[in-house]
C-alpha cells in the first residue's frame, strides 16, 4: 500500500530551480520535492508526503491524527527502519524533532 505520510517542513531551498525542503517526521528528517506545494508550502507548515514529494499541506492537527492513525495501524514502518539505522532513501539531516507531528 502506498502511504503519504504527515511531516512539518523545517527548511526550505532551491535545488537547481526546483523548490526542495527538509521534512521532519516525527523526529527523522529527509529532504523533500516541495514542487507541488510550493506556492502556498513555507518552513513550519505541515505536508503530505508520498515518495519524497509534498503532494499537500494539512493543517497541524489533522497531520498529527494522521499519524497517530497510522502509527495505530502499525504503518509507519518505513519510519522506524530509518531511524534504526539512520539511513534511508534520502540523505539523513541532523537536528532536533523539537515540534515535530
Amino acid at each position: 500500500m502506498c502511504l503519504g505520510i504527515p511531516g512539518r517542513i523545517v527548511e526550505r531551498y532551491g535545488d537547481e530551480d526546483l523548490p526542495m525542503g527538509i521534512v521532519d517526521f516525527g523526529g527523522v528528517r529527509r529532504e523533500v520535492c516541495l514542487a507541488y506545494v510550493a506556492d502556498e508550502a513555507e518552513v513550519g507548515d505541515y505536508a503530505i508526503v508520498h515518495v519524497g514529494f509534498a503532494i499537500s499541506l494539512v493543517d497541524e492537527e489533522e497531520a498529527k491524527r494522521t499519524y497517530e492513525a497510522l502509527k495505530e495501524l502499525d504503518q509507519l514502518d518505513e519510519l522506524e527502519w530509518m531511524t534504526e539505522i539512520g539511513s534511508g532513501p534520502s540523505p539523513a539531516v541532523d537536528g532536533d524533532a523539537e515540534g515535530a507531528a
